[in-house]
């Protein structure tokens, strides 16, 4: 029920149709990146990296929806396992810039390649028109729920 005790019908609710889409396109996602040996959140974190060098530990969090903790987990094993670099000290303040490698970025282009795919069969049957509507209705749900204002 909503709070203002109209029941909520999930078959005409479009926040559950958005929870149900997030659902299908992450579980399509990991399916897509298992056979890589790599989760969402590392697939994420080397995709950032790739197009914002140089990002903190905070900011691949946020960017990748995971705590801070759980980014460093993560950054520590990316690290061991050759894909990432930070400095032993920041060159400024306490934060660590973090780098792909060489190998990272090839562990990137399969991932991306898998998770293209993914993206591709979800949009299959949009139209382009479709499919640009599509991303302007999302970019304005998005904005509304946050308090922002339409771009001019």
């Amino acid at each position: 029920m909503s709070q203002d005790g109209e029941i909520i019908h999930l078959d005409t609710s479009l926040g559950y149709r958005l929870k149900e889409a997030s659902t299908a396109l992450r579980q399509a996602m990991e399916e897509a990146l298992r056979p890589l040996g790599m989760t969402i959140t590392h697939y994420s974190c080397l995709e950032l990296l790739a197009q914002r060098p140089g990002l903190s530990n905070s900011e691949l969090a946020r960017g990748s929806f995971v705590t801070r903790q759980s980014m460093n987990v993560l950054l520590h094993t990316l690290e061991r396992e050759g894909h990432v670099t930070r400095p032993d000290e920041a060159p400024v303040g306490k934060v660590l810039p973090t780098s792909l490698t060489p190998l990272g970025r090839r562990a990137l282009e399969r991932a991306s390649a898998a998770v293209r795919g993914v993206e591709l069969r979800m949009l299959d049957g949009l139209t382009e028109t479709e499919r640009g509507d599509a991303m302007r209705i999302l970019e304005s749900m998005i904005r509304s729920l946050r308090g922002e204002s339409a771009p001019r």
